[in-house]
């Protein structure tokens, strides 16, 4: 095999690494902005309790963490 091809390869391999760590950390991101901004409707808007189960469960999750 040759070296170029070998190194070619690391390389994509390192870039989509690279990707997947990114994408990795902006859900990991994105995800806690949703709880807290969902965390922040559910204490101001107390009538949206029982709507939707997993908004309650999230709710009362990140208030059990806190």
């Amino acid at each position: 095999m040759n070296d170029d091809t070998t190194d070619s390869r690391s390389g994509d391999a390192q870039e989509i690494d690279l990707q997947l760590e990114r994408i990795s950390r902006q859900r990991a991101s994105l995800l806690a902005r949703h709880q807290q901004k969902l965390t922040g409707l559910m204490g101001t808007r107390e009538d949206l309790r029982g709507v939707h189960a997993m908004a309650d469960f999230v709710d009362d999750a990140v208030r059990w963490t806190a």
